[in-house]
């Protein structure tokens, strides 16, 4: 019995706005700050790495491309878990979690998708073309959109976040697309190079860089995710503190 009730008051406790804000103060500067240091020395470590043997120095991009693309992914896997928690669990950060990340993982679908069109142009010779995977990946950023859009459409928060919720959850179902894709259809896109059943394919000298890449900018994610979601909270609050003040307004 003491334990539910242990338990419980854990629940409770992670689950409360207040309590999340204060957490987030502490943890978002060393985020940000392991962030940068990431970043800065995957970046190095990527202009001191040998050449591509087939593409040359054009494969440099890839310490960013790269990131973007699994982040783009990760952002949208994160609005449908919390999606989940919306609908199942009715946690009340859950909708919060939706909304701050929908404009970030807009952000990096279109650096990914820019990006990739940029080192698209020298391998294939043109900056686009409408194969499976770049066609998955620009659907994924209409849908962030459409999600954005959909959230300050509704000005009732409840409907918006059940909408925004059931929006997420259908959406999800392009992501195993996006990540399957170059293995179901005949792409000009390359195949899955790191995370493969046999093993990366790529040297160590490139995938190291790549690796702390993907580490540093997902920690920006995550900062940048946590900044926002603070943001949400206040904003809030800030809305139901004007809408309090003009009932009494009204009936004074």
């Amino acid at each position: 019995m003491n334990e539910n009730v242990a338990t419980g008051w854990s629940i409770t406790a992670l689950a409360n706005p207040t309590r999340f804000i204060s957490i987030a103060d502490k943890v978002i500067p060393w985020l940000g700050g392991l962030a940068a240091l990431a970043i800065a020395v995957a970046l190095w470590m990527g202009f001191n790495a040998p050449e591509d043997y087939q593409q040359g120095v054009t494969v440099r991009i890839m310490y960013i491309h790269v990131p973007f693309a699994w982040l783009a992914m990760f952002g949208y896997s994160m609005m449908a878990a919390s999606a989940l928690g919306t609908l199942v669990w009715r946690h009340p950060l859950a909708d919060v979690s939706v909304k701050a990340a929908a404009p970030i993982g807009a952000a990096f679908t279109l650096l990914a998708l820019v990006t990739g069109s940029i080192w698209g142009k020298p391998m294939w010779g043109t900056w686009w073309v409408w194969d499976a995977r770049l066609t998955s990946v620009f659907v994924l950023f209409l849908m962030y959109l459409g999600l954005i859009a959909l959230n300050r459409a509704l000005d009732d928060p409840s409907r918006a976040a059940k909408a925004s919720a059931v929006l997420a959850l259908i959406g999800f179902v392009n992501i195993p697309i996006i990540k399957f894709s170059v293995d179901w259809w005949n792409t000009l896109h390359q195949p899955a190079a790191v995370f493969r059943m046999d093993g990366p394919t790529i040297h160590a000298s490139l995938l190291w860089p790549l690796m702390i890449s993907a580490l540093g900018f997902t920690l920006l994610f995550l900062t940048l995710h946590l900044m926002a979601m603070r943001t949400e909270i206040l904003r809030r609050r800030v809305t139901a503190m004007r809408r309090l003040a003009a009932r009494r307004a009204d009936k004074g």
